[in-house]
């Protein structure tokens, strides 16, 4: 998580353009472990074999050392790889990316939807930002002062304009691609590309490497891919 996050700091990604984001799946992972446990209590009992209650809430739900080992090892697995995410977005041309899948054998309509998915979360982030100033610029208080009974219900004057901004926005691409002639050929032509470099195939070969390592990982070491402390 560490190596994540410093990765984000030498890719010059500012924290302060992505703490919103993070806030967001931050909430969601708190709420994605507090369900985890509700429908499936005994989850980390049936993958590790063994069961060392710590507490008692009920009859159902019963507080084991596994399940707590589970759902912390879900938790920073997630919060993990959400860095990695956000290096990716922030600093992968969609262009770029979709010309090279094409490359690599990749039928140009899915690079292509591959790249409008991409372009698609910046967009909605500044129309996002765009609606919550002009909200705020007709007397509606979103900041921290407000209490957060009311943030909560000014939230819905953001959250719909954004979604039918959104949805016009979708509306325009796809009229665009049809008034262009978009999937009418087998082939197509690009007009970004960019070639493989050294630092390229250094990349590729490390992350297969990491690949293969964490293969042997799970398939030699503890005889599955969980690791499992309570043997």
């Amino acid at each position: 998580m560490v190596f994540s996050f410093l990765l984000m700091r030498m890719a010059n990604i500012n924290f302060s353009k992505v703490k919103l984001m993070f806030a967001y799946v931050f909430a969601f992972l708190i709420v994605n472990e507090l369900f985890t446990f509700l429908f499936a209590p005994m989850e980390g009992v049936k993958i590790f074999g063994t069961q060392h209650v710590l507490f008692v809430i009920s009859e159902r739900y019963i507080v084991t050392a596994e399940q707590i080992f589970y759902q912390l090892t879900k938790f920073l697995k997630y919060i993990s790889v959400i860095p990695l995410g956000m290096i990716f977005l922030f600093t992968t041309n969609p262009s770029e990316l979709a010309s090279a899948l094409n490359r690599i054998g990749v039928h140009y309509k899915v690079a292509y939807t591959l790249a409008l998915t991409l372009r698609y979360f910046p967009d909605v982030q500044r129309a996002y930002v765009d609606i919550s100033l002009s909200q705020q610029a007709r007397g509606i208080e979103l900041s921290s002062k407000a209490k957060l009974r009311d943030r909560f219900k000014y939230g819905l004057f953001i959250l719909i304009p954004l979604i039918f901004s959104s949805l016009e926005r979708v509306e325009k691409i796809s009229n665009a691609m049809d008034l262009r002639g978009f999937g009418k050929y087998k082939k197509r032509t690009w007009y970004t590309t960019k070639n493989f470099t050294s630092e390229d195939y250094l990349a590729l070969g490390i992350s297969g490497l990491i690949l293969i390592i964490s293969i042997l990982i799970g398939v030699f070491v503890n005889n599955g891919r969980f690791y499992n402390p309570f043997l």
